[in-house]
């Protein structure tokens, strides 16, 4: 009996095949982004698949040919976000050094199915990932981080008291990163003294409030975020856009400054915040806000450095 082979697939079929495929991947995404769902599915299991079409599409033969298809997939894919407007470039660059990898990673799924042709069993577990993934993101509680950065002033601690409770309005920020939309701190003031007194920190997006809820003159300061704005302005293609992830997922929950007398009437002054994220893989978008914390922490203590050593 001869054996029949199949007729490979042209360029144009190839191209309309993935285009089709490509349809289910983009519309969950699109549902994923309006609902506010930014977990694995979005960001682990989307780029792997984006990975996967892609190098069919372009027919990649060897395993370096796959990544890079893979690779490109998951950029084209990100790029198409962007030129829908669904998300903004901050966004889309931040989750590069994720989605590349993982659409590489898609890129040689597809070279050992295509060289080694993957079991049913595997082709069953892949078929029941989403559901996975789609039940941690519905359901995972976002875990609080610390952030802590000190600077030492040539001042006592009463000296340096006042500016930690309010400070005066910040020189507008020279570092790029505070120049792409990222909130910044410009001034604080405060309403009132001791505990339950209100602090209000106004950031460039708008104004946090704070509570007061430890006030030990001149040692430490503690406050409650009862309210935050935006933690940035997200720029598209077209202007300013507003997706789901500026409201609610980035969220200061407590902040202090801590102060500490050194000899020769120096100070060390530390500050930490604590804030939750609502974003998966966490450890990946925590390397991102954590050092965005860090950032803000060391424009407030420099300017408080600044005015406690001028003995304003």
């Amino acid at each position: 009996m001869t054996k029949t082979t199949r007729k490979p697939f042209s360029v144009p079929q190839r191209l309309l095949i993935g285009a089709i495929l490509a349809v289910p991947p983009l519309a969950t995404c699109w549902y994923l982004l309006k609902s506010g769902v930014y977990g694995l599915t979005l960001f682990l299991l989307l780029p792997i698949i984006a990975g996967a079409i892609a190098s069919w599409i372009m027919e990649a033969k060897t395993a370096r040919e796959c990544m890079w298809a893979g690779g490109l997939g998951a950029v084209i894919s990100t790029l198409l976000l962007l030129a829908t407007g669904m998300e903004g470039l901050i966004c889309i660059f931040m989750s590069w050094p994720l989605a590349i990898p993982l659409g590489m990673f898609g890129g040689m799924g597809m070279f050992w199915h295509q060289r080694y042709s993957a079991p049913k069993s595997a082709r069953f577990m892949m078929m029941i990932l989403p559901l996975g993934t789609m039940g941690f993101d519905t359901t995972a509680e976002p875990p609080i981080y610390e952030v802590k950065t000190s600077i030492e002033i040539a001042a006592t601690p009463d000296q340096v008291w006042k500016h930690v409770v309010s400070f005066s309005d910040i020189a507008e920020p020279t570092e790029w990163f505070f120049n792409t939309g990222l909130a910044y701190p410009k001034r604080t003031r405060i309403v009132g003294s001791g505990p339950g007194a209100l602090r209000y920190c106004d950031l460039s997006t708008g104004p946090v409030v704070e509570t007061v809820e430890v006030w030990d003159e001149p040692r430490l300061l503690r406050f409650q975020v009862t309210k935050s704005p935006p933690p940035m302005r997200e720029l598209g293609l077209y202007g300013d856009i507003y997706p789901k992830h500026l409201e609610g997922y980035f969220q200061s929950k407590q902040g202090q400054f801590k102060l500490t007398p050194l000899s020769g009437g120096r100070t060390l002054v530390e500050g930490t915040s604590w804030y939750q994220h609502g974003l998966w893989p966490a450890q990946y978008w925590r390397l991102w806000s954590d050092e965005i914390v860090h950032r803000i922490h060391v424009r407030v203590l420099t300017h408080v450095k600044a005015l406690a050593e001028a003995g304003r």
